[in-house]
C-alpha cells in the first residue's frame, strides 16, 4: 500500500483524509498541534514542527510520497527527500517559489503571465519612494495567510500600515470580479481544468466570504482565463493541484493575482457539486491514477463559516436547525476554539439559480454562525 505523508493537519488535511477512504493508501500526518482537525482521521500521526528540517526529513524518509496542505513548510527538507527518491508533490522548487510572494510575482513577469505591475520593498520606510504608485496593495513576502500580511494603501496617510520586511507593492486593480480556476497535473503531465468559480471576499477580513459555481462570466472570458491558468501551471513543470486566483478588471482584462500549490478554499464546493472533488483529484495525482472528470453536476454556492465577531472560546455552531433542504451540506472542521475571523467550517448549497446566488449566500451567512458559550468582554457573574 502506498504510504503518503501530508505536512499540516488543519481543515484541508482533514478533508483530504475524508476523501482518502476511496483509495488504497496509508496516510501519515505531521502537525505541531496535537488536537488538530486531521488527527483522528489519519493512519499515523506525528507531532512535530513542519518548518523544522530534521523533523520533516525524519517524517518523510520512509514514505513513498509527500504533499502539503499549507505552503509554510521546510522546503529544504523536501528538497533532500526528493534527491533521495521520495515523490514530493508539488516539487520543492515550485513550492519554494510560490511560498514567497516576491519570487511568485517575479516568476509571473519572467513567464509573461498577465499580472498587475509591482515593486519589491524591503522596509516600511522604502514605501515613501512609491507615493505616486498608490493606490496599491502591500503583501508581505513570506508568512501571509487568510488575509493576514496584506494591507491596502490608498494614500500617503496609509503608509504606516505597510510592512517593515520584504514585501510586494502591487498596483491596485479596478476589479469587476474575482475568480479562481484549479488546474490538476498528474505525474505524466496530463492536465485537467476545473470550471471557474466566482469569489466574493469579506472586505474587512480580506478572506473568502462565499463562492459561486459556475462563475457568472462570459464564455469568451472563461476561455481566456482557462488559457492563462493552464499556461501558468504548465510553466511550473510540476505535478500537483494548483488553485489560480484571477481578477477580471472593469475593462474585462484578466490578471493573475496569486497561486496556491494545494487544495484550496475556492474548491470546497467540488465535494458535492462536481464530478470529482479537489481532494479526490489530489489523491489521483499522488497515487498516479487517472484524473477524474471535472464537470459541474449542479450549480452551487459555498459559504465559509467564520468565527463570529466578539466570540472567543469553545466553539458552538448555531442556526443549523433552520436548514431543511437536503441540498445543503454543512462541513464542520472540528476546531475546538473559535475566535473572530477564524475559518471554522463551510456550507455548500446545490441547485442555486445564478440570479439568487448572492441572496442565498447572505441568508446562509447570517443564519449559521460560529459562536462560543460566552461573548468577549462579558462581565462574569459572581
Amino acid at each position: 500500500m502506498t504510504k503518503v505523508g501530508i505536512l499540516g493537519g488543519g481543515q484541508l488535511g482533514r478533508m483530504l483524509l475524508e476523501a482518502a477512504t476511496k483509495f488504497k493508501v496509508e496516510t501519515h500526518i505531521l502537525e505541531n498541534q496535537e488536537n488538530c482537525p486531521a488527527r483522528t482521521l489519519c493512519n499515523y500521526f506525528t507531532l512535530g514542527d513542519i518548518n523544522d528540517f530534521d523533523t520533516v526529513y525524519r517524517f518523510g524518509k520512509n514514505l513513498d510520497c509527500i504533499t502539503i496542505e499549507i505552503e509554510q513548510v521546510c522546503v529544504e527538507a523536501l528538497e533532500k527527500l526528493e534527491e533521495e527518491g521520495i515523490a514530493v508533490i508539488p516539487k520543492p522548487a515550485v513550492l519554494k517559489m510560490i511560498k514567497n510572494k516576491i519570487t511568485q510575482k517575479e516568476f509571473y513577469k519572467e513567464h509573461a503571465i498577465p499580472s498587475p505591475i509591482f515593486h519589491v520593498t524591503d522596509s516600511k520606510e522604502e514605501l515613501t519612494k512609491y507615493i505616486d504608485f498608490l493606490p496599491a496593495v502591500h503583501k508581505v513576502g513570506v508568512g501571509g495567510y487568510d488575509g493576514k500580511g496584506v494591507e491596502l494603501l490608498y494614500s500617503k496617510e496609509d503608509l504606516s500600515k505597510g510592512f517593515d520586511r520584504p514585501a510586494v507593492l502591487e498596483k491596485m486593480t479596478s476589479i469587476k470580479q474575482e475568480i479562481a480556476i484549479q488546474v490538476a497535473v498528474d505525474q505524466t503531465n496530463n492536465i485537467v481544468v476545473f470550471p471557474p468559480v466566482e469569489m466574493v471576499f469579506d472586505p474587512t477580513l480580506n478572506l473568502l466570504d462565499f463562492q459561486i459555481c459556475p462563475a457568472r462570466i462570459s464564455t469568451a472570458l472563461q476561455k481566456e482565463a482557462n488559457q492563462i491558468a493552464t499556461n501558468l501551471v504548465r510553466s511550473f513543470q510540476s505535478p500537483g493541484l494548483f488553485a489560480v486566483e484571477l481578477f477580471i478588471d472593469k475593462s474585462d482584462r484578466v490578471w493573475v493575482n496569486e497561486t496556491a500549490p494545494r487544495v484550496h478554499n475556492s474548491g470546497h464546493h467540488s465535494i458535492e457539486a462536481l464530478a470529482t472533488s479537489q481532494f479526490e483529484m489530489l489523491w489521483q495525482i499522488l497515487l498516479n491514477e487517472k484524473l477524474g472528470p471535472t464537470n459541474v453536476q449542479q450549480p452551487s454556492i459555498m459559504v465559509n463559516i467564520i468565527g463570529a465577531p466578539g466570540y472567543t472560546g469553545v466553539a458552538k455552531l448555531e442556526g443549523t436547525d433552520s436548514i431543511t433542504t437536503k441540498e445543503t451540506f454543512i462541513h464542520w472542521y472540528g476546531k475546538e476554539i473559535t475566535k473572530p475571523g477564524r475559518k471554522m467550517g463551510h456550507i455548500t448549497c446545490l441547485g442555486i439559480i445564478p440570479e439568487k446566488a448572492m441572496e442565498t449566500a447572505h441568508y446562509l451567512k447570517n443564519t449559521i454562525r460560529c459562536i462560543s458559550e460566552a461573548k468577549e468582554n462579558t462581565p462574569k457573574i459572581v
